[in-house]
């Protein structure tokens, strides 16, 4: 039995679909499985073939060269390069043409076919220049080896050489290439070799395995410590941790425990989970991921539809010029095979390949290390509007704050202390769903509190909640509460404003008719919140914050992050409206939010960027997604999209540049064809070069520097949002 390498699937090797890549046998279970894998193979294998063809071709034209210096060296005439004797010549001339024509027509077969392409649809490419260069050696050499009086020269060269050299250069220049991309797209391939096999399944009550591309939702999978989830899901029982550095790209294990989502293709640690199977096939968290990666690699920037609009122009302009160089050669200085030569080297020189690559290269390598660290880019175009970004407007809740409420103070008036004020609150709020009331039974339950019983519950919409407590009357609520049932405030109003003026919600606890404690709640900062405001203030990017928040609440919250400008008061539906402002003012507006409730503003901003848990990345509307939970991954986004950019700009200079600066040099003849194929080979080899350098580029590089031991204390937490209701 083996495993299909693309689905996962467990096939029968007698019965499935094989083939052989690198002497290695892989499965499949079916055609489409097979071509998904083999076609980016076969194509390197086929270019691999191709290119050995030209290269041993190159190798014997070296060695035959070389030995007729040798032998010109020791006097054998018979064997020197010129002139020939007639017969020596001829047995040479077929040597030549005999090793050179496979290299010709095999190894340069897909330069004829990209020329006959281009000519069909009116174009003009790269793969033309070659083709017009590399005949025109070869066509030259087989007149004068078979039909010498057609040429009207008395010098009898074959330049065979010149034509075999060129093919084996620019084809080990696109081998290189094509190797460079495919491991810069190994990302994906290791994100596709993530995926488990097999999983374990409850069936009538049995544990059963099935493949695991069979799961449906549904199904209760047994995921043991140190096994794969199989796909995305719910924990529906046990405790765990689990490992998620494959997608999220967080290094510590995760808590897991009932009721946490849980993403197929991570490691269960520790303890036996039940996992009830939520997403499968195309609309798991990795699937999407792998989706979004390879669409991305495969768009096209701006900057890359530009240099192919001027290759266009440039590779006429370039075989115009060839022609005048071989007119001037031949008709008005009178040498027939310089001027034959010129036209072959500018013709090589000129021929942009290492334009085509300087877009694609860059972006490969750019968009897979951002995959590798859990930010995912969509496409081209969003790297592209990324550097341009001058402007980057946060969402609140759940962006640049936890989205959970939860108790920051705990004020105590008379004899009671902390946690039986807590454990009074804790009790009447028990009987509420609403969020303030959960996070006072959290803080309750966090103190170890036991709740007396409760009688006569009864929740005031818009005030607060009351119950009988052990024969006792407690009230938790606002102050509209409290003046409705005629609780005198006026000695807890200076500390009420206090905890207010800091963004929190603050909540009144009587006993009978007495105020006796007051729990503030707010929605935490997050901790990496006020260093990603302060990254991108480094960056030149002003930043604000809209929310629907009270404008007093909401400066309260950006003051302890870093902003200075708020825009509050806004509705879901009109945070669009307000980016559309922006936008009108010139700005480049970058929007964050979690993806959901903010996709119209996220749609409309110039570039959207989606802060969410690798499980929700179906729902992402964002160009930019960063799937950790982390603020600071904006800044590394925007710093990633600069560099990818920096690349691309690199690459393209140096293109034309030097295309642009060899052709003269080729024209007047300081050029031979053999030298311009190996020099326009290497500007190809020395793009992807540069371009694989992003490799080596840190996200993270040079925050431990800027923020050394920076640390967000407890208060600046706690300088937090109202929850609105």
């Amino acid at each position: 039995m083996a495993k299909d390498p693309v689905c996962g699937m467990i096939v029968d090797e007698k019965r499935a679909l094989n083939s052989d890549i690198g002497g290695r046998t892989f499965y499949f279970c079916s055609p489409v499985c097979q071509k998904t894998f083999l076609e980016p193979e076969k194509e390197l294998a086929k270019m691999k073939k191709r290119m050995y063809v030209a290269a041993s071709g190159a190798l014997a034209l070296a060695i035959i060269r070389a030995g007729a210096y040798i032998a010109l060296a020791a006097g054998a005439i018979a064997f020197t390069w010129v002139p020939f004797p007639e017969i020596p010549f001829l047995s040479y001339g077929l040597l030549l043409f005999f090793i050179v024509t496979p290299v010709q027509f095999i190894g340069g077969w897909s330069f004829y076919v990209g020329a006959f392409h281009a000519i069909k649809r009116r174009t003009a490419n790269m793969d033309l220049l070659i083709s017009i260069g590399t005949l025109t050696a070869y066509i030259y050499s087989t007149i004068v080896l078979f039909f010498p009086d057609v040429i009207p020269t008395e010098e009898k060269y074959v330049y065979f050489e010149v034509s075999a050299v060129i093919i084996a250069f620019v084809l080990f220049g696109k081998y290189m290439e094509e190797a460079i991309k495919k491991k810069s797209s190994a990302a994906v391939r290791k994100l596709l070799d993530l995926k488990p096999a097999m999983a374990t399944v409850i069936k009538n009550g049995n544990e059963v395995q099935i493949p695991a591309n069979q799961v449906e939702i549904g199904y209760i999978m047994i995921v043991k410590p140190g096994e794969k989830i199989p796909t995305d899901g719910i924990v529906v029982e046990g405790e765990s941790s689990v490992d998620e550095k494959m997608i999220t790209g967080e290094s510590l294990p995760v808590g897991k425990t009932k009721g946490d989502e849980v993403i197929g293709a991570t490691v269960n640690k520790h303890g036996l989970l039940k996992v009830k199977a939520t997403k499968v096939g195309k609309e798991t968290a990795l699937s999407q991921i792998i989706h979004i990666v390879e669409q991305a690699q495969a768009s096209t920037a701006k900057v890359q539809r530009l240099a192919d609009s001027i290759s266009a122009k440039f590779v006429p302009a370039v075989v115009i010029t060839s022609v005048l160089t071989f007119v001037i050669w031949t008709f008005v200085l009178g040498d027939l095979v310089s001027g034959i030569l010129t036209f072959v080297a500018v013709l090589i020189i000129a021929c942009p390949c290492a334009l085509g690559v300087a877009t694609p290269a860059a972006l490969m390598v750019g968009v897979g290390k951002g995959a590798e660290s859990g930010i995912l880019i969509r496409g081209a175009e969003y790297l592209e509007r990324s550097q341009k970004v001058n402007t980057i407007v946060f969402d609140k809740t759940g962006t640049l704050t936890k989205g959970e409420p939860e108790v920051t103070d705990v004020v105590t008036f008379g004899t009671l202390s902390e946690k039986q004020i807590v454990e009074f609150a804790g009790a009447v709020e028990s009987g509420s769903e609403h969020p303030i009331a959960q996070a006072v039974v959290k803080r309750a339950k966090m103190e170890r509190a036991t709740f007396p019983n409760l009688d006569k519950f009864e929740a005031l919409n818009g005030l607060g909640v009351k119950a009988i407590v052990n024969g006792t009357s407690v009230y938790a609520g606002n102050r509209k509460m409290m003046k409705k049932f005629t609780i005198p405030t006026e000695s807890v109003e200076e500390k009420m404003s206090r905890l207010e003026s800091e963004g929190k919600t603050a909540i009144m606890v009587a006993i009978n008719s007495k105020v006796v404690g007051i729990i503030a709640v707010a929605d935490s900062l997050k901790e990496s919140s006020p260093n990603a405001i302060t990254a991108l203030k480094d960056l030149g990017i002003e930043c604000m914050m809209i929310t629907g928040d009270n404008e007093k609440t909401a400066k309260a919250i950006a003051k302890s992050v870093g902003i200075e400008k708020v825009i509050a008061n806004v509705l879901p539906s009109d945070k669009a409206v307000e980016i559309k402002k922006l936008q009108s003012e010139g700005k480049v507006v970058a929007m964050v939010g979690d993806g959901i409730n903010d996709a119209p503003a996220l749609a409309q901003a110039d570039i959207g960027i989606a802060i969410g848990s690798g499980s929700d990345i179906a729902k992402e509307t964002g160009g930019i997604i960063l799937i950790k939970d982390d603020v600071m991954d904006v800044s590394r986004a925007i710093k990633l999209s600069r560099a990818t950019m920096k690349k691309i700009k690199q690459n393209l200079f140096w293109a034309f540049a030097y295309n642009s600066g060899a052709i003269p040099i080729a024209a007047i003849g300081l050029l031979s064809p053999i030298l311009a194929a190996a020099a326009m080979a290497l500007s190809s080899i020395s793009v992807i070069a540069n371009s694989s350098l992003l490799k080596r580029y840190k996200i993270t590089s040079g925050e431990e520097k800027l923020f050394p031991m920076k640390t967000i204390n407890s208060s600046t937490r706690e300088k937090t949002i109202e929850i609105t209701h």
